[in-house]
């Protein structure tokens, strides 16, 4: 701040009334002078520096210049004034506090998203690729260990299997970590291997159409993308559906993803943990978007993000 008054408000948690920036001892005037200049504003004659205070901590100053009254030349403050700018001081520290609470609880839970992806990804590590890496190095020992060349070359091919079926493993987790298609080619076509992807795991009948002309911003892109796979991988494990559908559609400042399924449905009023929508919604939001969610028992689950573009 510009003034020891504002520090001593912030330290010692209590208001400083200043009748004259130029007479008060306490006042830097060089330094509050300078500060003033550099803001481009005058420089006032009198102020109010109120703390804002939450559970006996010091988390700002609300700081008030130059009281306005059309009637009187005078811009002191007065004792009404004061009890004024504390009222709204303690208004504003509690505003204050609960966008750093809601804030760090959204960190919280994109910690907690990020280290539940990587367990899981450990997990998938450790279980599937870790056991066909030890199986490649028993089969080895078996090619070795082949009395005729029938058996070697009968290891040798399932050597050969197991290994690629680790590489197409490895690929996928790679592109559910970060797809390249997104980065070289947009939105669209990293979807559309998402999709067809999809199909083969799941055997869905899964439609995709895209209307997006040129590409969008870059955090757009990763927020609908990660919001589809987000869609599916519940559409997987929870829906029992047998179609589903996927909308990309652009409008002249937004561009909305709809996913819907033919599934079982849920009540969203009672949302479980397993579907993802906090932090489906959470990346929305982040963008300025929204997400809507509808659903019922027996009657599919449709998903729609929209998000504004340039």
């Amino acid at each position: 701040m510009s003034s020891s008054k504002s520090g001593k408000a912030f330290l010692h948690r209590q208001t400083y009334r200043v009748d004259s920036f130029l007479d008060d001892p306490e006042m830097d005037q060089e330094l509050t002078e300078r500060f003033y200049e550099l803001a481009g504003v005058p420089l006032p004659r009198a102020g109010i520096f109120a703390p804002l205070i939450v559970r006996d901590r010091a988390i700002g100053v609300i700081v008030v210049h130059d009281r306005i009254d059309g009637e009187s030349p005078d811009v002191r403050f007065g004792d009404d004034d004061v009890r004024l700018v504390e009222a709204l001081a303690v208004r504003a520290a509690v505003a204050v506090d609960l966008s750093h609470r809601v804030e760090r609880e959204a960190l919280g839970r994109v910690v907690s998203a990020q280290e539940t992806e990587r367990r899981r990804i450990a997990r998938e590590l450790h279980d599937e690729t870790g056991q066909a890496l030890t199986s490649m190095l028993l089969g080895l020992r078996a090619a070795e260990e082949a009395k005729d060349d029938g058996a070697r070359r009968a290891a040798l091919a399932s050597l050969r299997q197991l290994a690629t079926a680790t590489l197409q493993d490895v690929r996928r987790l790679a592109v559910e970590l970060r797809p390249r298609a997104l980065d070289d080619f947009g939105l669209e076509p990293a979807l559309e291997r998402l999709i067809e992807a999809f199909r083969e795991r799941s055997g869905l009948e899964a439609q995709f159409e895209a209307r997006i002309g040129e590409r969008l911003p870059p955090e757009v892109e990763t927020a609908l993308y990660r919001i589809v796979q987000e869609a599916l991988t519940n559409i997987a494990k929870h829906a029992r559906a047998t179609t589903i559908s996927v909308l990309i559609a652009r409008k002249s400042s937004s561009v909305t993803a709809v996913i819907e399924d033919d599934g079982v449905g849920f009540s969203p009023d009672q949302p479980f943990d397993g579907l993802g929508l906090v932090g489906m919604r959470e990346r929305v939001e982040l963008l300025g978007g929204r997400l809507l969610l509808e659903s019922r028992p027996g009657a599919g689950t449709t998903v729609a993000a929209e998000v504004p573009v340039p």
